[in-house]
């Protein structure tokens, strides 16, 4: 008999050859039949895989992100299977799971293409062959093997991926026709794919190599029911609806010049007020805090990042040097702000009295990114941090790591970000050479994170890999109003930059000892933060944070005055606004105001510049009624308070 463990902690024996669906019809009948995978001991698996004894094991559904994988990853193999049927003699690449369904690199061979006209064909014989409800069948193979099999079907590509892997670790996944090279897992048959709909096709290089052949990369996406496909469709028009390029430029917030260079944003008056505006409230909670303001170049010299290990880790990603009239002098845009705050705290000799030591910058940082990964302002190459760095004893982390958790919770709740799960990102244990510093230093900063993220009672999920290079991190991933997964705030333990810059503090026996950094940033990036905010709020910004809280809308000239007077009342309550002024019927006026999505639109006319009065109108609800000047201001200023 297996002795298997559950999620919960509670036994179950099994006979011996017994499956992830024995585990799951065991529970109940409703989840047997909704497996799609099985974690094993951590690692996800098939389904009709047989389970080793005293193994640990969860039934993986639709419902979970590892089901949703593993669901388009089979989803992939099935549009390959589809893609060999309509265009014989096609050649196969890679075909993995991504976040929202998956994609096949393909080699149609000369003189063919697919294209958005092609797609409806191609999704009608995915569906048809899903009907057939294959099993997708693993098979583990020799190299020798696997060389001949694609050797014979001619898949050149297939061939330089096997000549990478070890004989003995090579597994093939058949599912009716169609044999691929795959490490897996799969879903148990073709028959619970049930709608599929093709998205983009584009063109990639082989491996990314500008060298190689082009090959055609088609993006797909399925679902179990064809109303999940309808429901995603419309989420996709949505955030079309919310993009943050086409409201960036349609609420004059940002704007992007050739001549400037592309990936530097140019913040516009409104744009610069939303962003100041964020600046300010993350500054005074800093403050409270007690965080110390500091301002350092937007340049480095090149041993300052040779020290800090940026040039080795970052240098190619990084813009060229800059030379000086001085024959070897090379300076840098800084690329982090951490070793300027690192050369900061070396200003004066500090004792342990003296810590925690705590910096805060919003300083602008550029990293050469290429320019097919260049997207509105979530990816740039010059971008402002909300950056702070804490210097601390070691018996302070965990409380100070707890503090830096209290002030990105506090960010996220006053945003309306209130769906967000915490990333303990970790060194990958399997390739310590991306990293620098020692296991031990590595053991105590990954202990501090897990162990304050506990007792903040953060839901949390664990990545391997994800760490910075000098050390773990716990990052912020929310979910925006329609769904989307953000990575934000983030937090990092750093005992590796204290040694490299050789910081000191005297210790109360008067020895010296090595402090240990804390990196955060709540926000992450201004310009990353504030496109997720746009999209997260479709441009309707919270009252205390948007650029323009109302606008005087009068009828005609001869009440511009008394419009003014209203603004100009109003700015003597910290309001903010604008008169429309314009010769343009009012229809058009409140038109405009709404596709600007100002909050308050205040008509005024002859009623109220005689009752001195104003006509409120609230943006997407209509018209409030006429009230005077005071009660407006009593209710925005509650509206924001509460907010806060």
């Amino acid at each position: 008999m297996l002795n298997i463990t559950l999620p919960d902690g509670s036994q179950r024996q099994l006979p011996d050859g017994a499956t992830g669906y024995d585990v799951a019809a065991s529970i109940s009948e409703g989840l047997a039949r909704n497996a799609l995978a099985v974690t094993v001991n951590g690692d996800v698996r098939d389904l009709h895989r047989p389970l080793p004894d005293n193994a640990t094991v969860s039934i993986i559904t639709w419902n979970d992100t590892a089901g949703k994988s593993t669901y388009w990853h089979s989803s992939a193999h099935l549009m390959a299977e589809a893609l060999e049927a309509l265009y014989p003699g096609v050649k196969l690449a890679i075909g993995p799971a991504i976040e929202n369904g998956f994609y096949y690199d393909v080699d149609l061979g000369e003189g063919r293409s697919i294209s958005s006209e092609d797609f409806p064909e191609i999704e009608k014989k995915m569906l048809e062959l899903a009907k057939n409800k294959s099993r997708y069948e693993r098979k583990e193979v020799s190299k020798a093997d696997a060389i001949a099999y694609f050797t014979e079907k001619q898949d050149p590509y297939k061939l330089e991926l096997i000549d990478g892997l070890e004989d003995g670790n090579i597994t093939f996944y058949t599912q009716g026709n169609f044999t691929d090279l795959c490490r897996g897992p799969h879903i148990p048959d073709t028959g619970t794919i049930k709608a599929a709909k093709l998205m983009n096709v584009g063109g990639v290089f082989w491996r990314g190599d500008a060298n190689r052949q082009q090959l055609t990369r088609v993006y797909g996406i399925t679902f179990p029911k064809a109303k999940d496909l309808t429901e995603y469709l419309e989420r996709l028009e949505e955030a079309k609806r919310r993009d943050h390029r086409k409201l960036g430029k349609e609420l004059k917030l940002f704007a992007f010049s050739e001549k400037v260079g592309a990936g530097l944003p140019l913040w516009l008056p409104k744009g610069t007020a939303l962003r100041e505006r964020l600046e300010q409230f993350l500054r005074k909670a800093q403050v409270k805090a007690g965080y110390l303001p500091v301002v350092t170049p937007h340049i480095g010299a090149k041993e300052l990042y040779v020290t800090s290990g940026h040039y080795e880790k970052y240098g190619a990603d990084s813009f060229q040097p800059i030379k000086t009239p001085n024959p070897g002098e090379e300076f840098f845009l800084k690329p982090m702000n951490c070793p300027h705050h690192c050369e900061i705290y070396k200003t004066e000799p500090r004792s342990y009295r003296d810590l925690p030591v705590r910096f805060a910058e919003f300083g602008t940082v550029y990293r050469y990114e290429q320019s097919g990964e260049l997207h509105g302002l979530t990816r740039v190459r010059g971008f402002t941090q909300d950056d702070a760095h804490l210097f601390c004893r070691p018996d302070q982390v965990k409380d100070e790591f707890m503090k830096v958790i209290d002030i990105v919770l506090y960010v996220l709740k006053a945003l309306d970000f209130n769906d967000f799960t915490a990333q303990i990102s970790l060194r990958d244990p399997e390739n310590k050479a991306k990293y620098i510093g020692t296991d031990e230093n590595w053991a105590l900063a990954e202990s501090a994170i897990i162990e304050a993220a506990a007792e903040k009672g953060l839901t949390t999920t664990t990545e391997l890999g994800e760490a910075a290079f000098y050390g773990p991190k716990l990052d912020f991933m929310v979910r925006d109003a329609i769904g989307r997964r953000w990575q934000l705030g983030t937090i990092q333990v750093d005992y590796n930059l204290p040694e490299r810059f050789d910081l000191e503090y005297t210790a109360a026996d008067n020895s010296k000892q090595r402090p240990v950094m804390i990196h955060r940033a709540p926000f992450g990036s201004l310009e990353r933060f504030v496109a997720v905010l746009i999209e997260h709020c479709g441009g309707n910004f919270p009252l205390w944070l948007t650029p323009e809280q109302f606008i005087v809308l009068p009828i005609s000239d001869k009440y511009s005055d008394y419009a003014y007077q209203v603004k100009a009342q109003l700015e003597q309550h910290d309001l903010r606004g604008t008169v429309d002024g314009r010769d343009e019927r009012i229809g058009r006026k409140i038109r405009d105001a709404e596709m600007g999505k100002i909050p308050y639109l205040l008509v005024v006319g002859e009623k109220e510049a005689q009752d001195n009065i104003i006509s409120v109108r609230k943006h997407g609800e209509g018209d409030l009624g006429s009230m005077p000047l005071a009660d407006f201001v009593k209710s925005v200023q509650s509206q924001m308070v509460e907010a806060m």
